[in-house]
Parts: structure tokens; C-alpha cells; sequence
């Protein structure tokens, strides 16, 4: 008798889809915002010359997320998948809300990462920015780095969306362990970009020399002193407990969160059974 060869898992299907055009959408609108929080390592001036910060890209990052947020609400969001949006939202303000960030602790990301697994790229990055949004208005965080900030989680919770569908069981849980580090180290370092060129005599207590951003300087220069910039004050520090946060919360929380997130897509998602022409339907029944 022949062996049955294993048959393939087959992979996770994606409560709310991408539609093409909202797909195209994403795309530019997060390399437009990569461009945005890179552009000064690009730029070609005298050296030391001084660089204001960019109140044009503060002004046109959020209309930016705004156009992708009506894009993709068009391509595929019905009222029911805005309710369990709305209440994701609502939860994930709250999370931030009462860990604060203190000592990089941060509730916000691993249900972030989880609802994108579930409902794909396209939610995940909205649920990202109403996320940071409304917790934002309930701790008294607006200012000029919010559109950074939404963005920055938009692109999070679209990461957690993109990553293999066919990984399920423990496996699955250990990606998206892997994922929340990468993505914790990650929010970090884009964060501190948006500010650090704007930040004038960066000087770390231990270190020889200044870490800031100077104009006109070699593009691996730049990089290497904003690297060393970012290790000595935030990846040691915040990202790291961050990390921390997003595995604990993953490895305890994930596997129910993701079975009861499953269920709400399951139940949002299918809208009516299609019969064949020819089936007869008494009326009534």
C-alpha cells in the first residue's frame, strides 16, 4: 500500500480582502510616508546647513492616511466589520491608556498584530491609526508626531496582515512572536527618525561626540550616528520592553484572542448563502 503524503495546510482565507485599487492606494501612500520620515538622509545641502522641520509633510501626512481610510472603507468595510473596527479601537485606546508606555510597556501592539492576522492588511492598517488616534484624544497626546505615529502602527498592523496564510497551530503563534519583536524594534526606529534630525547638540551621557543629524553630511555617516543614537536611548530601554510586551501578550493572550477574532470575522463577514438557479426556495421557510 502506498503512503498518503501529507496534503499542504491550506492557507487562512482574509475576512476583509483588498480590493486592487485600495491595494495600489496602500502602496503609494507608505512609500509617500517612508518618504516622508527619510527624506532628510537624501537631502543635498551645504554642510551644516540648518534644516527646519517639515510642517508641509505635517500637513500633508494626515490627508494622506485619510484618503487610504476612505479608500479601503469604500473597497470593503460593511457595517459590520466597522462595528468590531470601532470596538478593536476602543479596546486598543484603553490598552495604551492605562500601560502608558511606562518603561516601554505597551499593550496596544498585540492585539493590533492579531486583528490584522485576522482581518488582513487593509484593516489592520486602519485599526492602527484610529487605534493611535483615539488613544492619542483620551491621554492628551495630539501634537506633531501623532500622523508619524498612526502611520507607523497603520503599517504594523498591515505587516501582520501580509505574513504567510498557510502557518497555523504553534507555528503561527511563534511568527507572530517573531513578527511583534521585529515590530516593536521597528516602531522605534522609524519613531525616533521622525525627530532626530530636528533635534539640535544630541549629546549621550558616556559617549564621545555628537549624535544629531547634520545636513549635507554623507548619507552612511547620518546612518551611523543615528544608529548609535537610537541604541543608547530607546533600543536598550523602550523597544526592548516593548518586545517583552508584545511575546508575553502574544504567547498567553494570542491563541484565544485569535480563535474569538476568527469567530467575529466568520460572523461579520458572511452575509447569505448562494443557490443555484435551478434549486427551489419555498418562501416562508
Amino acid at each position: 500500500m502506498r503512503r498518503r503524503e501529507p496534503r499542504a495546510p491550506r492557507p487562512l482565507p482574509v475576512a476583509v480582502p483588498l480590493a486592487p485599487r485600495s491595494a495600489l492606494v496602500l502602496a503609494v501612500a507608505s512609500l509617500a510616508g517612508l518618504m516622508m520620515l527619510t527624506w532628510p538622509l537624501f537631502l543635498q545641502v551645504p554642510q551644516d546647513a540648518r534644516i527646519d522641520p517639515p510642517f508641509l509633510f505635517l500637513a500633508l501626512l494626515p490627508i494622506v492616511i485619510a484618503v487610504v481610510l476612505a479608500e479601503i472603507g469604500e473597497g470593503g468595510l460593511d457595517p459590520r466589520v466597522l462595528a468590531i473596527l470601532g470596538v478593536l479601537s476602543a479596546i486598543n485606546a484603553l490598552l495604551r491608556g492605562l500601560s502608558a508606555g511606562t518603561a516601554g510597556v505597551e499593550l496596544v501592539f498585540f492585539l493590533l498584530i492579531l486583528a490584522g492576522r485576522v482581518f488582513g492588511p487593509g484593516f489592520g492598517f486602519v485599526l492602527g491609526c484610529t487605534s493611535l488616534f483615539a488613544s492619542a484624544l483620551m491621554t492628551a497626546g495630539v501634537g506633531p508626531w501623532l500622523p508619524f505615529q498612526m502611520l507607523v502602527a497603520a503599517w504594523v498592523g498591515m505587516g501582520a496582515g501580509l505574513l504567510p496564510r498557510r502557518v497555523t497551530g504553534r507555528r503561527e503563534i511563534l511568527m507572530l512572536v517573531v513578527y511583534g519583536i521585529f515590530a516593536a524594534y521597528a516602531f522605534g526606529i522609524l519613531m525616533n527618525l521622525s525627530a532626530w534630525p530636528f533635534v539640535v547638540g544630541i549629546q549621550v551621557p558616556g559617549h564621545e561626540g555628537g549624535l544629531g543629524y547634520v545636513a549635507g553630511d554623507p548619507l552612511w555617516d547620518n546612518l551611523q550616528r543615528f544608529g548609535v543614537y537610537t541604541l543608547l536611548t530607546s533600543t536598550g530601554s523602550w523597544d526592548t520592553g516593548r518586545a517583552i510586551t508584545n511575546t508575553v501578550a502574544l504567547v498567553v493572550l494570542g491563541p484565544a484572542v485569535l480563535t474569538t477574532l476568527r469567530r467575529a470575522a466568520r460572523r461579520a463577514t458572511v452575509t447569505g448563502v448562494v443557490r443555484s438557479a435551478g434549486e427551489r426556495v419555498s418562501a416562508g421557510r
